[in-house]
């Protein structure tokens, strides 16, 4: 059973809207302790199964990649399976925390926190297509999907959850707009909210499939057009 917090709980610590996960891939220094050590391994492992996937990733690449041994990283996480069970959860609880801070920042309003959620999504994105050509999967969680079958009970659940933790989020989010008088009036917030969230959930695909980062862009812009009330 997994244990994420409601979307309202979420705790986030000094988070920018706009900034990405740092993915150190430098090599193990001799001074690293245990926790630095793990760390620059998931980080190593997350660069590398956004862009290649779980079939198209092993201990051999991130061994190479850290400059590092393969039975340093069996020492540590023991087998593949459970180094993506790790990496997976680090990553949906840095993604759902993140964007709790961009939905529920204080003061702001509905247009603010759509342009931050473009802005949070656009920082990844091109961490991964530094031109904004390169085609490039840029989502952990939309590269594993490709992967499902090769993953185990945990990961497939953490999957298959983190669509209904967005849906919750979202819909925490769009009920605050709608008590601040931001919807139109024909507008149900939970329904705004699942729309919202069908996007945020196939956000990479959406860049993959056509159009780059503008469509994921003109996406969620027209969307809040749609929802939003407008100014007499």
């Amino acid at each position: 059973m997994l244990t994420y917090l409601p979307a309202s709980q979420y705790v986030v610590n000094s988070w920018d809207a706009a900034r990405v996960p740092s993915f150190n891939t430098e090599a193990l220094g001799a001074g690293m302790d245990e926790t630095d050590t793990r760390q620059a391994i998931k980080d190593t492992a997350l660069e590398l199964l956004v862009r290649h996937g779980y079939r198209g990733t092993s201990f051999g690449d991130i061994s190479v990649a850290l400059g590092t041994t393969r039975a340093n990283i069996h020492y540590h996480f023991g087998n593949k399976q459970a180094l993506v069970d790790e990496v997976l959860d680090d990553y949906m609880r840095t993604t759902l925390g993140a964007l709790h801070a961009v939905w529920s920042a204080e003061g702001s309003c509905l247009a603010e926190q759509v342009g931050a959620m473009i802005g949070y999504s656009r920082a990844r994105f091109q961490h991964f297509n530094p031109t904004g050509f390169e085609g490039q999967n840029w989502s952990l969680i939309s590269r594993l999907r490709q992967d499902a079958d090769l993953l185990g009970p945990r990961g497939r659940e953490m999957l298959s959850h983190f669509g209904s933790e967005l849906s919750a989020l979202f819909d925490y989010a769009l009920s605050a707009a709608g008590r601040r008088g931001e919807l139109a009036p024909n507008v149900v917030p939970a329904d705004a909210a699942q729309l919202l969230a069908a996007i945020a959930d196939n956000a990479a695909p959406l860049t993959l499939s056509g159009g780059g980062f503008e469509r994921l862009e003109r996406t969620y812009r027209s969307l809040r057009q749609v929802i939003e009330k407008q100014s007499d």
